[in-house]
């Protein structure tokens, strides 16, 4: 399992809010900054971590919720420009912390010297972007709350899965591998779970949590 993180995400319209409250609810350590009173107010009703009223643009602002500390700072509000003014300001504040930016269809070149990762509008769910931030061995293909979610999943050493095949393991009802280590084929009955192997796997909600320790320990 990976550990807890401080992140910071900078924007909290529906985009950043959604994002900041899947983040919470793993129990990662969440910085939520929003200029917008009533955005702000919003955030800190739902007690989603520690809320900054203000422009994250500002390096005074940024400065309060301290990024050195961070392991990643997510720029999400509605404008592009502005995440790349968020993320140049965090790197100047701690170079060392990850980035990541909510970019429009054809800049993202634009960002590769600047930010760790981006993320298109189309292709954004909450699950997608904690996913990126918190940098865990899961990677969700489709999700975000849906009754399915696909999921990319690394087999770690140890795990009750590693080093056995399909047909000598129990998953729970609602859950099957898709794929094999390759991803380009399916997966079937001979197919081996190898350590450090990552595997699409479909799972119904009220079953995630014990396919995840199959494959996690």
């Amino acid at each position: 399992m990976s550990h807890t993180k401080r992140i910071i995400v900078a924007g909290g319209g529906r985009v950043g809010l959604r994002t900041a409250r899947e983040l919470d609810d793993r129990g990662h350590e969440v910085v939520l900054i929003e200029k917008e009173v009533d955005r702000s107010d919003r955030a800190a009703d739902e007690r989603i971590g520690v809320v900054i009223e203000g422009d994250a643009t500002s390096p005074a602002t940024l400065e309060q919720a301290d990024p050195e500390r961070a392991d990643a700072v997510a720029a999400l509000t509605d404008e592009a420009g502005t995440n790349l003014a968020i993320c140049l300001a965090a790197k100047d504040l701690a170079p060392n912390v990850r980035t990541l930016a909510r970019t429009d269809a054809g800049t993202e070149d634009a960002y590769e010297e600047i930010t760790d990762a981006t993320i298109l509008p189309p292709e954004l769910s909450a699950s997608a972007a904690a996913d990126v931030l918190a940098g865990d061995e899961v990677r969700t293909i489709v999700g975000d709350h849906h009754e399915l979610e696909i999921l990319e999943v690394e087999v770690a050493p140890g795990a009750p899965v590693a080093g056995r095949t399909l047909a000598d393991i129990s998953l729970p009802r609602g859950s099957l591998v898709i794929s094999g280590q390759d991803r380009c084929c399916v997966a079937h009955g001979d197919t081996e779970l190898s350590a450090g192997e990552r595997y699409v796997v479909g799972v119904e909600s009220a079953v995630i949590d014990e396919v995840l320790a199959l494959f996690r320990g």
